[in-house]
C-alpha cells in the first residue's frame, strides 16, 4: 500500500532538495503546495507537520477516503478527482477550503459541508454510480452553502431533479450536462431564484429538446452570458425579455376577461332556475344535459283550467 506520508515527501524529487542550513522539519513547516497525483496513493498519512499547506494535489490515485487532514486548517484547495471515495468525511476542519474537486469518485450523497463556510467552488462531475442510483444532497450541506458557493458542476450524475438546489442563490456557474433532466417548468422556477447566473450548461438533457427551450430559459436569468456553451447576445436577450412580458401581459389579460364574462353574461339571481340565462324568466335544464330548451307556455291562449271547465259542462 502507497501512503502519502512525510517519508515519502522527503524522497520525493520534486519536493525537498537539501539545502545547506534548510532542515527538512523547517522545509515541511513552510510548505504550502504539494503535487502527489498519479502516485497510487491508497491512504493519507500523518502530514501535521505541513500546516501551511494551502493546495494539495492527489488526483488519479486509489484513495478510498479522505483523512488525515484534520491539522490543515489554512488548506484553500483539494484536488481528489478520478480516486475511489465513497463519502465526503473528515473535512469539517478544512474551514479555509474554498475550492473542492471530488469529480470521478463514487460518492452517492453530497454531505458533510456544513462547516466550510468558505467553500466557493464544488465540482462533483462522473461520479461512477450504481445502475439506477443517482447524486443525492444533504439539505443540510445545502443550506450551509447557500451564501457562498458560486461554482456547482455535476455533470452525468443521472439527476432526475434540481428543485432542492434553489437555495443556492449565490450560484454563478451551474453545470449539470448529461443528466435526466426533463421539465422545463421546474427549470424556470429554480432559475428564477438565481440572479447572479452567468453561466449555464445543461447540454445533454432531455429537457434540451423542449420547443423553445433557449427562448424560455434566457429571459428567466437576466445576467446569463452563455448557455449550453453558446454565448447569448444583448439584443437577443432584450429581444426575448420583451416577448416573454408581453406574452405574460396577454395572459394575465385572456384570464381576466374570463373571471369577468360569467358576472356579465349571467347576472345571478337568488334562485337557481330563473334568471340565470339571456332570457330571464325561461327555465333552464343543467347545461349538461342534451338539447336543453326552455319551456314555453302551451300555444292556446285559453287557461287551462277554462279548458277543463269547458269540458266537463259541455
Amino acid at each position: 500500500m502507497v501512503r502519502l506520508t512525510v517519508d515519502l515527501i522527503a524522497n520525493s524529487r520534486k519536493h525537498f532538495k537539501k539545502k545547506r542550513g534548510l532542515s527538512f522539519l523547517h522545509y515541511l513547516k513552510t510548505l504550502t503546495h504539494l503535487y502527489f497525483s498519479n502516485k497510487n496513493i491508497e491512504e493519507i498519512g500523518d502530514l501535521s507537520m505541513c500546516r501551511n499547506l494551502t493546495v494539495l494535489y492527489l488526483y488519479n490515485n486509489h484513495l478510498t477516503n479522505i483523512c488525515s487532514l484534520d491539522f490543515a486548517s489554512n488548506l484553500t484547495h483539494l484536488y481528489l478527482q478520478n480516486n475511489n471515495i465513497t463519502h465526503m468525511d473528515n473535512l469539517s476542519n478544512l474551514q479555509s477550503l474554498s475550492k473542492l474537486y471530488l469529480g470521478g469518485n463514487r460518492i452517492a450523497m453530497v454531505e458533510g459541508l456544513e462547516e466550510l463556510r468558505s467553500l466557493k467552488e464544488l465540482h462533483l462531475e462522473n461520479q461512477k454510480l450504481e445502475p439506477g442510483e443517482q447524486l443525492l444532497f444533504d439539505s443540510r450541506t445545502l443550506l450551509a452553502l447557500a451564501d457562498s458557493l458560486c461554482v456547482l458542476n455535476i455533470n452525468n450524475n443521472n439527476i432526475e431533479d434540481i428543485k432542492e438546489l434553489s437555495v443556492l442563490k449565490e450560484l454563478q456557474h451551474f453545470s449539470a450536462a448529461r443528466n435526466k433532466l426533463l421539465f422545463i417548468e421546474e427549470l424556470e422556477g429554480v432559475l428564477e431564484l438565481w440572479p447572479q447566473l452567468l453561466a449555464l450548461d445543461l447540454g445533454g438533457n432531455p429537457v434540451c429538446k423542449t420547443p423553445k427551450y433557449r427562448d424560455r430559459l434566457i429571459p428567466v436569468c437576466k445576467r446569463l452570458e452563455t448557455l449550453d456553451g453558446r454565448e447569448i447576445n444583448e439584443l437577443t436577450r432584450q429581444f426575448l425579455i420583451n416577448w416573454k412580458a408581453s406574452k405574460e401581459a396577454k395572459e394575465r389579460r385572456n384570464n381576466d376577461q374570463i373571471l369577468a364574462w360569467p358576472l356579465a353574461a349571467h347576472p345571478t339571481t337568488n334562485d337557481f332556475d330563473v334568471g340565470q340565462g339571456p332570457h330571464p324568466g325561461h327555465v333552464y335544464r343543467p347545461a349538461n344535459m342534451q338539447g336543453w330548451e326552455p319551456l314555453q307556455p302551451p300555444e292556446s291562449s285559453v287557461p287551462l283550467y277554462q279548458s277543463r271547465h269547458l269540458t266537463l259542462f259541455h
